[in-house]
């Protein structure tokens, strides 16, 4: 028989996979437990297995309070809260949900790609009070044809291009960790370039690269500045990536044609006047990985992975 183990969630999680937790082992289920860091310290202390999504900070005080844990699930992708090396150094494995989001964050891509390029759904207020800026919204510009500059080409930049294509868009990638002559470019038929031949060649650039030193301020002016004019920006990818304020003003100057910003420095994101009423600026509080359907699939697989290395 399996010794019950104690497993302690700290952020939210589908509330049926905590279940199927819960009928194998003890656990804590506390969404709210990541705002209140001496309870989690004090609960981190006695956790056979810790759950978290990318709030929580594994490092420091609290890794050093994970005495007895063997396992840290993360509900994500995304390992930069994670101290990974340090829990390797304890012998606590780290499991991620690779490929469980990557459908929803590329259908956000994917969406905020067309709403951006067409520019045409702002008008609902003016419309309905009776103005017709028919011509102001003339402009805008179809999907179809126009350069899809992915960087980072892992399960969710294979998805992105996957529905690129669907919508006739010509797709090329860039990947640090990749050589031109790697399988998955000859797999999915996707043009390899340089990085700084894809700034410059496409018409929507989309970041999908963990948080490292090398992707550190990887999008700061100069390389904005490098993008062609009218180009569109998308970060789903990590805060300090990209330069927000190079952002901003890229976009009030006309130089770039929109952006979709889903991660920040710090989140939540603190007030700030430059990006209010920035024209054609998608912001989104860290949800593009997160639907309903991905967090069902997130959850269920960190819970069989979790139940898998129990036993």
């Amino acid at each position: 028989m399996t010794t019950r183990a104690r497993i302690v969630i700290t952020e939210f999680m589908d509330e049926r996979a905590v279940a199927q937790l819960a009928a194998m082992h003890d656990v804590l289920y506390d969404p709210l437990l990541v705002d209140d860091a001496p309870r989690l310290i004090k609960e981190a202390a006695s956790a056979d297995v810790l759950i978290v999504r990318n709030r929580t900070q594994v490092r420091n005080d609290l890794l050093s309070a994970l005495g007895q844990c063997r396992v840290v699930g993360r509900l994500g992708v995304g390992l930069d809260n994670i101290d990974v090396s340090g829990c390797e150094a304890k012998g606590i494995q780290v499991i991620p949900a690779t490929g469980a989001n990557a459908l929803s964050v590329a259908e956000y891509v994917i969406a905020s790609t067309m709403l951006l390029l067409r520019g045409a759904y702002t008008a609902t207020q003016a419309v309905a009070s009776g103005q017709w800026p028919r011509a102001a919204l003339s402009n805008g510009r179809e999907t179809a044809g126009k350069t899809l500059g992915i960087i980072g080409f892992g399960s969710i930049g294979q998805t992105v291009a996957r529905m690129a294509h669907g919508l006739g868009m010509k797709v090329i990638a860039f990947d640090a960790m990749l050589t031109a002559d790697a399988a998955v470019f000859r797999q999915t038929g996707i043009a390899f370039s340089s990085l700084d031949t894809l700034i410059s060649q496409a018409d929507v650039v989309t970041l999908h690269v963990p948080l490292v030193e090398t992707t550190r301020g990887l999008f700061n002016a100069a390389r904005i500045a490098a993008m062609k004019k009218g180009a569109v920006l998308i970060n789903t990818s990590r805060g300090h990536i990209v330069d927000l304020q190079a952002v901003a003003t890229a976009l009030r100057s006309g130089h770039l044609g929109g952006a979709a910003i889903d991660v920040f420095d710090t989140e939540p994101l603190p007030a700030d006047v430059s990006l209010q009423n920035c024209p054609n600026l998608l912001l989104s509080p860290h949800i593009s990985g997160v639907t309903f359907e991905a967090n069902e699939r997130v959850s269920f697989m960190i819970a069989d992975k979790v139940l898998e290395s129990l036993n």
